[in-house]
């Protein structure tokens, strides 16, 4: 089976995780009479992201297409949470830039395209909310252009595709239409056809030891930690040896205890993964992201992660101020309501 990993990056907003919710109703993942098929926002599924409308953390499902398997990794827009975008975009092949038609690119837009050129990227631009009565696609064009021109290293990196679409009904066209109405016949297989064409299948090097750098972290209420990213060459089996490597050092041995891969909106137990699959991989108790997981016998180990540093930096440490208990003696919630 084919491959493809795709990241959805954009601005706060402008229809990500909406366009995603669209592409896992059109594609089957769910069965007609699931409640899923009436929601919005399905991958906002942290607590905060419902309470704040935004997405927060990263998030990866997938999607079968033609005998084709599409992971997708969703992320968020807001600036705040940038580093979500830098620890999961190397895990993708091809990125679908989202611009809002009538907004354009903004702030974010810039950050989220700058990585995945430097990630060497093949890029897919969606214009999207073209029914907003204020849209203006054309202009809105000339001004991502001219935001590649300003970030692209070589002249590769300036051929895009691009695509029209209203992520909210659903529907992606090839050339905009010159009236839109949620009456207008359309679908999302135009997206799903571009992916397929512009983006390469990355099911190779399946023969080679097995080699994955960690992207990041998840928890499992059963099975404990769990370290997710794309398996760059080679096989594992459950119950497989692994090593733990950093800098070209094993840092530690250990046993897979449980394999799992991506499908709608679950995490399927396997017993078998491949190259090219993003997968979470159980059994290893302590790790971080940017550290590899490999082969006992091969432990090579990719580039780390690099994150840009944060603009606030926040340090948590006890009081030591001279002037630390002068302030009042007693400080519970319990003692406080007693005095008052």
């Amino acid at each position: 089976m084919q491959i493809r990993n795709i990241v959805i990056i954009a601005h706060v907003d402008h229809g990500k995780t909406t366009l995603v919710d669209a592409l896992l109703k059109q594609t089957h993942a769910f069965r007609d009479n699931q409640k899923e098929m009436s929601e919005t926002l399905i991958m906002d599924s942290n607590d905060l992201e419902r309470e704040k409308g935004i997405t927060i953390l990263a998030k990866n499902t997938a999607v079968f297409y033609k005998d084709t398997k599409i992971n997708i990794i969703d992320t968020p827009g807001h600036a705040d949470f940038g580093g979500e975008v830098e620890r999961t975009i190397n895990m993708a092949s091809g990125a679908i830039l989202l611009v809002d038609a009538a907004e354009g690119p903004l702030p974010q837009t810039k950050f989220v395209l700058k990585k995945a050129l430097l990630n060497s990227l093949q890029i897919i631009l969606v214009i999207n909310k073209i029914d907003k009565k204020d849209a203006r696609p054309v202009e809105v064009i000339n001004q991502v252009e001219n935001l590649f021109l300003e970030l692209a290293d070589d002249d590769s990196s300036l051929q895009f595709t691009t695509l029209y679409a209203v992520g909210r009904d659903g529907k992606a066209f090839y050339k905009l239409p010159e009236i839109y109405t949620i009456d207008t016949p359309g679908n999302l297989v135009p997206l799903l056809d571009t992916i397929m064409q512009e983006f390469p299948n990355v099911a190779i090097n399946q023969e080679k030891p097995f080699q994955m750098l960690i992207s990041t972290l998840d928890y499992d209420d059963y099975v404990g930690k769990l370290c997710i990213g794309k398996v760059t060459r080679g096989s594992l089996n459950k119950g497989d040896a692994i090593v733990l490597v950093d800098n070209d050092k094993a840092i530690g041995s250990y046993r897979v205890q449980k394999l799992y891969t991506y499908s709608g909106l679950n995490k399927t137990e396997v017993d078998k993964v491949t190259a090219g699959d993003i997968i979470a991989i159980a059994g290893i108790p302590e790790l971080t992201i940017g550290q590899t997981i490999t082969d006992p016998k091969f432990p090579e180990s990719l580039p780390m992660i690099k994150v840009e540093e944060p603009t606030i930096k926040v340090t948590i440490g006890p009081n030591t101020s001279p002037f630390s208990g002068r302030e009042g003696k007693y400080c519970t919630s319990r003692q406080i309501k007693e005095r008052l």
